[in-house]
């Protein structure tokens, strides 16, 4: 399963039926920081909250699902191609472009994130799976745990990214970082609560 695709998918439907996070919340029982996760690609739901999700929406788990298993052999993305993602807009102002977004069912997620001069990301987080980080241009500070590590053009970077960690860029020019992401495997359980009336996030 593609956490790129799904989540990106989970959000587009979400925003064409009107509905927020909080809406869905109160639909399906799940939590808001959870299915915020979902929808960032920071978690691998399982079939039964996919199917709680997919209730909420009003469509089928199918429906989330199709496609998502097409494995092309080969693919090919031009400069100038790449798909611009959507990420943790709440958060941060790192515009993540997927540069192999035409194989959903891949094992890995390479991105060219550009951090704007003076942004990136307000706090840290974390996630499943590993990192590799390489920076094209310009320098930035990569936070990770309770360090601090100065990065210029050429550092690179491996490491587990369920330490909480982000991005910033606290210089004048914009910086370019390679990204991929390489997820877990085994699905993580959403935790589901009680509904309570009336509900919360």
């Amino acid at each position: 399963m593609n956490l790129v695709e799904l989540g990106q998918k989970i959000r587009a439907l979400r925003v064409e039926r009107g509905m927020t996070l909080d809406d869905v919340v109160s639909k399906s029982g799940l939590t808001r920081s959870w299915l915020s996760k979902v929808e960032n690609f920071r978690v691998t739901p399982s079939l039964p909250a996919l199917g709680e999700i997919a209730k909420a929406l009003g469509v089928k788990v199918s429906s989330l699902l199709e496609d998502l298993d097409k494995r092309p052999e080969f693919v090919l993305v031009k400069s100038g191609d790449g798909l611009h993602v959507s990420r943790d807009s709440e958060s941060s102002n790192i515009v993540y472009e997927s540069l192999a977004h035409e194989r959903p069912d891949r094992a890995m997620d390479p991105f060219v994130l550009t951090v704007p001069a003076g942004g990136g990301r307000s706090r840290n987080l974390a996630h499943e799976g590993e990192e590799f980080l390489r920076v094209l241009t310009g320098k930035v500070q990569f936070h990770y745990g309770e360090g601090v590590h100065e990065l210029s053009a050429g550092d690179s970077l491996y490491f587990d990214a369920a330490t909480p960690h982000r991005l910033v860029n606290p210089g004048s020019k914009d910086a370019q970082v390679l990204c991929v992401f390489h997820g877990r495997s085994q699905p993580l359980m959403a935790k589901s609560r009680k509904r309570r009336r009336p509900a919360t996030s």
